[in-house]
């Protein structure tokens, strides 16, 4: 009765739907918190199947055409993945090939498949559709026919074609040369090397403590993801600071700068790390710093040769 006549009933009554009110939108709160960590932890498990992914998308498309083609008898006449010693020795066969004619050998560079110049269209005819496929490539072909392979550059060059006495085949497209960074960069895992040609002279690695993702819902998972985030934002900051050394100078490259910083690793962080770099590329190089950079390297610097 008292609290009627001071109207504290009203308020009471009014807290009481405020309350209700509050836990009504914490309930709206969590929901769409728990849909926001679902979506992170699904766009995660994603990213991690890309590469994989990746390497099959290539053949799958190679036989799509074939089967949708009005001829499936083209083909290359051989696929080869070369790296290290093998790969040089491809090399100085195709730049010893020589023609006394001075618009004897074609070379090209076709950066995609819509980019193919005139001068490989014609000269290939049907089989332009295989130079297609092999984008971006090196292309090499001869007058006599002898020659007509596409090579696979893990430095792309700026587009061009000529024909000339000799193969156009400059050896920073395809191998480790001069002085250079080479860094392999995860979300838990950075690693970055000084190189002189395809020797390291010195190196730099740490892991940091970065939480698996779980599939908890509610506040806990959007809590979870947030420091999950922060511990990544941190690990980038460390990786951003150890490249930014190297391109200085200093760091691992301390006794000389360098003449390019190259930078591999997962699609899902290489934006945070491409200011850094002059050229990027994903790479499923995992383990440990040295060994995933070891990894990374390799595959890097290998070179699919199609003959078409």
């Amino acid at each position: 009765m008292i609290d009627r006549l001071l109207g504290r009933a009203e308020l009471k009554e009014r807290i009481e739907e405020l309350e209700e009110e509050k836990r009504h939108l914490e309930r709206r709160a969590e929901a769409e918190e728990e849909r926001r960590s679902d979506a992170v932890a699904d766009r995660q498990r994603a990213e991690e199947r890309v590469n994989e992914l990746e390497h099959r998308i290539e053949s799958l498309e190679e036989r799509l055409e074939r089967a949708e083609g009005t001829d499936e008898s083209i083909d290359f006449r051989r696929v080869s993945d070369y790296g290290g010693s093998r790969l040089a020795d491809a090399l100085d066969r195709f730049r010893a090939v020589e023609s006394d004619d001075p618009e004897g050998l074609l070379t090209a560079y076709v950066p995609d498949a819509d980019s193919v110049p005139a001068t490989v269209s014609d000269w290939f005819g049907d089989r332009t559709a295989l130079v297609r496929r092999a984008a971006p490539a090196v292309v090499l072909a001869d007058d006599t026919g002898a020659v007509s392979a596409a090579l696979t550059p893990p430095v792309e060059p700026e587009p061009f074609d000529r024909w000339s006495d000799r193969f156009r085949l400059d050896d920073g497209w395809f191998r480790p040369t001069g002085r250079f960074a080479f860094a392999v960069v995860r979300s838990d895992v950075f690693a970055v090397g000084t190189y002189e040609g395809d020797e390291r002279v010195a190196f730099e690695g740490f892991t940091s403590d970065v939480k698996e993702a779980h599939s908890k819902g509610g506040f806990s998972q959007g809590r979870f993801e947030r420091r999950r985030e922060g511990q990544i934002d941190d690990h980038l900051e460390k990786a951003n600071e150890a490249l930014a050394a190297v391109a200085e100078g200093e760091g691992v490259a301390e006794g000389g700068g360098v003449d390019r910083v190259i930078a591999v690793g997962e699609r899902s962080v290489l934006g945070r790390v491409r200011d850094r770099a002059d050229i990027t590329d994903v790479s499923d190089a995992t383990g440990k710093p040295e060994a995933a950079l070891d990894d990374a390297f390799r595959d890097f610097w290998r070179v699919r040769v199609r003959a078409i």
